[in-house]
């Protein structure tokens, strides 16, 4: 294994509790002036692809200050600082859709954004328990149950749109948790 590229600096730069910048000066040959790329820093986060005891989807709607609207999204969450992803899930999934996770299997922990974003996204598919009778929903987050067939008309419209969560269901589907096909447009061949 090469020697070559090497961080020659970094920096970083916080911007607020959950964001900060930081600067890497990298050398990609030995003796190359030394060029400068930039990435957003976060703490890693989680997607969860769920399934309730009668199999359909929960997904959340919630507005997004980043893209000025809402958005429907698998239920996910940051994963506070010294806690096990896995635990970041069964809490997200209890707080946002009120469903307790029955099982829980990782499918796999992935770059967001290679290019630009210097965290990890943390994926799991979880068989539920019923919904807490109890759950009183957290504020500004929309729950809604969909069946596979639903959720794939809802990202072929668009209406589902968050790259990272539909490569979560394309990982759930992968590793044999969910059928792809129930996903597909009727329409299409």
């Amino acid at each position: 294994m090469s020697d070559w590229p090497k961080i020659k600096a970094r920096r970083t730069t916080k911007i607020s509790p959950w964001v900060e910048i930081i600067e890497r000066e990298v050398e990609f040959t030995p003796g190359a002036v030394a060029e400068l790329y930039h990435a957003v820093g976060q703490q890693d986060y989680i997607a969860i692809v769920a399934r309730t005891p009668d199999g359909r989807i929960p997904i959340v709607r919630q507005y997004r200050p980043a893209l000025e609207g809402y958005t429907w999204e698998l239920p996910a969450g940051m994963v506070e600082i010294g806690e096990d992803p896995a635990e970041t899930c069964r809490r997200e999934l209890m707080e946002e859709t009120g469903y307790q996770a029955r099982t829980l299997y990782a499918l796999g922990t992935y770059g967001p954004c290679s290019a630009r974003l210097s965290n990890r996204i943390h994926t799991f598919f979880v068989d539920t328990g019923e919904r807490a009778e109890t759950h009183k929903g957290e504020a500004g987050i929309e729950v809604e149950l969909v069946t596979p067939a639903e959720l794939g008309a809802l990202i072929l419209a668009g209406k589902f749109g968050m790259q990272l969560h539909i490569g979560a269901v394309l990982l759930a589907g992968l590793s044999g948790y969910l059928d792809l096909g129930a996903l597909k447009n009727p329409a299409t061949p």
